[in-house]
């Protein structure tokens, strides 16, 4: 996925189009970057293995593997 340097996953993921990249476990609905300054935790990624890392502070960078979870707290 492309990025400009200095920007956070959660703003190359929406500069991707994607504005969802997780479900809630109680029902499914889709969450992705809501405050996106790291307080609502609505952003989680799991980061090169790492869960629970929020979207929005991590910043991209060249061959990171980034996966989302369904239903968890990626």
């Amino acid at each position: 996925m492309p990025f400009v340097p200095g920007q956070t996953l959660a703003a190359a993921l929406v500069a991707s189009g994607r504005i969802a990249w997780r479900t809630t476990r109680g029902g499914g609905r889709p969450r992705g970057v809501f405050c996106g300054i790291g307080v609502c935790y609505d952003c989680l990624v799991t980061v090169d293995g790492t869960g629970g890392q929020r979207a929005c502070l991590v910043q991209a960078r060249a061959g990171m593997a980034v996966t989302t979870g369904e239903g968890d707290d990626a």
